[in-house]
């Protein structure tokens, strides 16, 4: 992986770059969908390239379990498996596994859990989620790391951060391609000073990017964008910076602002399936009786092929009659709004105006829907 700052905001943290990765390259900051099962819900790989799609991720935890990574492995990787040539980011699992709070136990030789399908037992440690990611054969890989709940008493938090770091380092040593990065992730939960630690041991190691993980995990704004501010303080400025689950498109502009390169979310194509579309001037609520007889597009400003082909009235009836064009063509359009606003913060940063976009941004959301 190959990683360029192509400009520094002179008023922030803020920079685009450009990586350069085995299945293609991107410009950051950059959003990725999830495909949490080899799939992003709902779209094809070609609809999320015409959304302006140049990386997704993929969950290792659940690829593990069904189908199996083996069989990817076999059928020539998660790429071939899943027809999507561009660049894919792999989790190591470590979030999921933490989400089975009931149904699994830790140590330090790593997590041994009970499949949320079938109730059978697995075991993951560092060594296992390694090997798991290089035969998926994503571009990115992810140490594994235990993302602690919110919220959790210090000393906790101490021995959580003690043993990613262990964690960490075993990762390391246990990758074996060369055409693979690997990130290692931050923890510390919301105390400065643990987040320091992490940091500082993790850039130590020299992993090819830096991850924060265990922010969204129900903190407060304010604590978020702190913690953020705080660690991003302590990562190489020449390795990309990489904040896992956040996103509403709020969070992605203050991030970008501290120096975030990429995020990943499942907000937009949930959102999506819910109803749900982000717009120029808000949120809207596609189910609303509001637009029953409305023949204006989603958002006047797109030019996706949702609001190029259909009017608010087609898509509200879709929603409203449970019909599954709704889900692709809903999250076609909530894609290509993070794409474009990607795009946007791109070139704010570049031209040195990323305070008065956010400006004009925010005067927009204000304004609500027309």
């Amino acid at each position: 992986m190959e990683f360029r700052i192509t400009h520094r905001s002179k008023d922030c943290r803020a920079r685009t770059g450009e990586i350069e990765l085995p299945s293609g390259d991107f410009e950051t900051p950059v959003f990725m969908p999830v495909g949490t099962k080899g799939s992003v819900k709902a779209v094809s790989p070609e609809d999320l390239g015409e959304a302006g799609v140049r990386i997704i991720l993929a969950n290792t935890y659940h690829l593990y379990l069904r189908p199996g990574h083996r069989i990817i492995g076999r059928l020539g990787g998660l790429h071939r498996f899943m027809n999507w040539s561009g660049p894919i980011l792999t989790d190591s699992g470590g979030f999921q596994v933490y989400s089975l709070t009931p149904l699994r136990t830790i140590s330090e030789k790593g997590v041994t859990f009970q499949s949320h399908i079938d109730g059978s037992r697995h075991f993951i440690g560092p060594e296992e989620a390694i090997d798991i990611q290089e035969t998926l054969g994503a571009d990115i890989i992810m140490a594994f790391d235990e993302c602690v709940p919110y919220p959790s008493d210090y000393d906790y938090v101490r021995r959580s951060v003690e043993l990613t770091t262990s964690w960490a380092r075993r990762s390391l040593d246990r990758k074996r391609r060369s055409d693979q990065a690997l990130f290692g992730i931050v923890q510390g939960g919301m105390y400065a000073d643990l987040r320091e630690t992490s940091a500082r041991e993790l850039v130590k190691m020299a992993f090819d990017g830096y991850a924060l993980g265990g922010l969204s995990v129900g903190e407060d704004r304010a604590t978020r964008l702190r913690v953020i501010s705080e660690t991003v303080d302590f990562l190489p400025q020449d390795k990309p910076v990489y904040l896992m689950g956040v996103g509403t498109p709020e969070d992605l502009i203050e991030a970008v602002i501290l120096g975030v390169d990429m995020f990943d979310c499942v907000m937009p194509t949930r959102n999506a399936r819910n109803g749900t579309l982000f717009t120029t001037t808000g949120k809207m609520s596609i189910r609303n009786a509001t637009y029953a007889e409305d023949g204006r597009p989603v958002d006047e400003n797109c030019d996706c092929y949702t609001c190029s082909n259909y009017s608010r009235a087609y898509l509200r009836h879709l929603f409203m009659a449970r019909e599954i064009l709704s889900y692709r063509l809903n999250t076609i359009h909530n894609l290509s709004y993070y794409s474009r606003l990607m795009a946007d913060l791109r070139t704010a940063v570049q031209e040195d105006r990323l305070f008065e976009y956010c400006t004009k941004f925010y005067g927009l959301q204000e304004k609500g829907i027309g």
